[in-house]
């Protein structure tokens, strides 16, 4: 016959697990705590919806930039035509640029990754999406046609034109040799404010509108997202990991990411990302090795704060 089995060991030992609970004992009902909680968060839940509504500012789209800001969305546009905005530098994911990428040392992670977005400005942010209206204008032929050269010149005499008008408004542009530039950023300012330019950006191609890259990209490029985020303290250098819109708390669990922007020497690096990226990424590990590591797993014998915690317990013993 089989011996029966034995009791779990861990029951026998001498830890705290097997020994004898010696407190006190009281009924409790879960299945009614449980109730309550429900009740009473749902109402507390119903009551601040109807006081303070929904925490959330309307969504932010290339037509409310167009509508709010034309003069913007027209200099970034020329700057996405002559591929000087800070999309067309980023390098890996979206493109090639020699020397965009954050390093540290000879390790180069974004090489490393290669070009998995490919994004050309000029053509994703402004010739492709012209190309979808019902009448094209002749200006993208035109620029088609050019060389690389000549597109370089024309955008940025017509950048430097822009930068020299009043508040960079198009229209007190001086005449001068732009080409098909102000006919092109002109009719993509007006498709954006009619609504058609998210969509187009947004399908990329496709059916299904669920892709907002080239959306997020071209926003990020002007400045009309970067001063909506500072006015909503989003910004980088107002912890803008911590918040959601409005004064609203946020996720607080990237505390420690925002943390290390503030301060020296990441503030100011170059390659911040990346080193806050392996910091955190060090830290996470110390932690995770706590209990291996001599000396900081025996903090809890050497300084017994538990012990004032569960006081009761060990005054019993």
């Amino acid at each position: 016959m089989s011996k029966p089995l034995s009791p779990m060991s861990w029951r026998r030992g001498t830890g705290l697990a097997g020994r004898a609970w010696n407190g006190t004992n009281r009924e409790y009902d879960l299945f009614k705590e449980l109730t309550v909680g429900v009740i009473v968060v749902t109402l507390l839940v119903l009551a601040a919806s109807a006081i303070f509504s929904s925490p959330d500012d309307h969504s932010v789209t290339l037509k409310s930039w167009a509508n709010s800001q034309p003069n913007d969305f027209v200099v970034t546009a020329n700057a996405e035509l002559g591929h000087t905005s800070g999309t067309a530098g980023y390098g890996p994911p979206y493109n090639s640029t020699p020397g965009a990428t954050q390093t540290i040392g000879p390790l180069d992670l974004q090489s490393l990754a290669g070009v998995k977005i490919p994004f050309d400005t000029a053509k994703d942010f402004v010739i492709k999406p012209l190309s979808t209206l019902p009448n094209t204008p002749a200006a993208v032929a035109a620029w088609n046609s050019a060389t690389s050269d000549q597109q370089t010149s024309w955008t940025d005499a017509y950048g430097k034109a822009l930068d020299k008008a009043k508040d960079n408004n198009p229209a007190e542009v001086a005449s001068g040799k732009y080409g098909p530039v102000p006919a092109l950023t002109g009719s993509l300012l007006t498709m954006a404010k009619q609504g058609s330019l998210d969509s187009v950006l947004q399908a990329g191609g496709s059916f299904y509108n669920f892709d907002y890259t080239r959306s997020v990209l071209f926003l990020g490029d002007g400045t009309y997202f970067k001063d909506l985020a500072t006015n909503l303290h989003l910004s980088g250098d107002q912890w803008g990991m911590m918040n959601e819109t409005g004064n609203y708390p946020g996720q607080s669990w990237l505390w420690l990411f925002s943390f290390f922007y503030q301060i020296e020497p990441f503030k100011s690096a170059a390659n911040a990302d990346l080193l806050v990226v392996f910091t955190v990424a060090i830290l996470t590990l110390l932690l995770t090795l706590v209990p291996l590591i001599p000396g900081l797993r025996d903090l809890p014998r050497l300084i017994p704060f538990h012990k004032l915690v569960w006081r009761n317990y060990y005054k019993r013993r």
